[in-house]
């Protein structure tokens, strides 16, 4: 690990102004950071430690909740608001990771964390375009069995990690961001960029610019949804697949769905086609199935990953009959 300066900061106006300095990085729970900072794939010089700041509410606001951004995965997990009004938020934040690294990790920290691909956290292996780029992308002709199938360039198929933002994509969730100039807001489904021709650019945040929380809007399919993931191992291991889902479902007829992707996609991944088949139809097997199969139809393998493309689709059925109460 190379040497850095570390400051604490106890208010927001400090914290951009020191965030603000050049290779400078916030640091909450720390969780994804000192990790990427041990292997060295960041360096930055200076971190701004920003957990005194009052970022931690978890509250009832009007049309919805907010979330802030330094309030701990498993806190929002367990509180009866995030639980009540949006329970795939919950089950996808008791997905991840494990109880201790849950008690430590911010929910803004979660939101950043970057891409767990093998070619990108180890600096002896060959070429990575998001640590170095301009150098290609190993995974493409390489190991990418846990490798994205959705949104991929010729520059990068790295998969996003985060269970937590796959269900915020899924559930309208909108981030709110603080700069020198204000307050800002960002559709959950914006924040994260598509690799593109420019996979280091990872998301819409600006360098001196902080998470302050994330607000989940109130509605019928927010209130009746799930997630679900698929992973190698039962606890501590990223998806292969998963699927947050909200159906606002009446008189046997499904008038609006909200669907993301986890563990396929570069980004996580709103599933647009999904949502426009199910709408106006019953909640059933067959309807579900032409979901997976419209969302998927331009999914693309790279070999070892071909598998994910029917899993996915599996991955979201099994979801929605789950959460339609075993649709016939």
């Amino acid at each position: 690990m190379h040497p850095f300066e570390y400051s604490r900061v106890a208010d927001a106006s400090h914290a951009l102004v020191s965030g603000a300095k050049p290779q400078t990085k916030f640091v909450a729970g720390g969780t994804n950071l000192i990790d990427l900072m041990k292997c060295e794939v960041e360096r930055p010089t200076r971190l701004v430690d920003i957990n005194a700041l009052p970022l931690a509410t978890i509250e009832a606001v009007k049309g919805g909740i907010r979330i802030g951004a330094l309030a701990r995965m498993s806190d929002v997990a367990a509180n009866p608001l995030v639980r009540q009004h949006a329970p795939a938020i919950s089950q996808a934040l008791l997905a991840s990771a494990s109880p201790q690294l849950r008690n430590a990790a911010s929910i803004g920290g979660n939101l950043m964390q970057r891409t767990r691909c093998p070619y990108f956290r180890e600096l002896t292996w060959t070429p990575c375009n998001k640590r170095n780029p301009g150098s290609g992308c190993s995974a493409i002709q390489g190991d990418n069995r846990m490798h994205a199938i959705l949104g991929t360039s010729e520059h990068c198929i790295a998969t996003h990690p985060s269970d937590f933002a796959v269900a915020v994509a899924a559930l309208d969730g909108v981030i709110a961001l603080r700069g020198p100039s204000g307050e800002r807001h960002v559709a959950a489904v914006d924040f994260h960029l598509l690799p593109g021709s420019t996979p280091q650019i990872e998301h819409g945040l600006k360098h001196d610019e902080l998470i302050t929380s994330v607000f989940i809007p109130d509605a019928s399919h927010t209130r009746r949804s799930s997630y679900l993931k698929v992973r190698d191992r039962a606890s501590y291991e990223f998806a292969l697949s998963s699927a947050a889902v909200g159906l606002d479902i009446d008189d046997h007829t499904i008038r609006s769905a909200r669907i993301a992707l986890g563990g396929v996609g570069t980004k996580p991944w709103r599933a647009h086609a999904a949502e426009s088949a199910l709408t106006a139809q019953p909640p059933s097997i067959d309807v579900f199935r032409r979901a997976a199969e419209a969302e998927m139809s331009k999914a693309r393998g790279y070999g070892h990953n071909d598998f994910k493309i029917e899993l996915a689709k599996r991955t979201l059925v099994r979801a929605l009959t789950d959460l339609a109460g075993g649709a016939a």
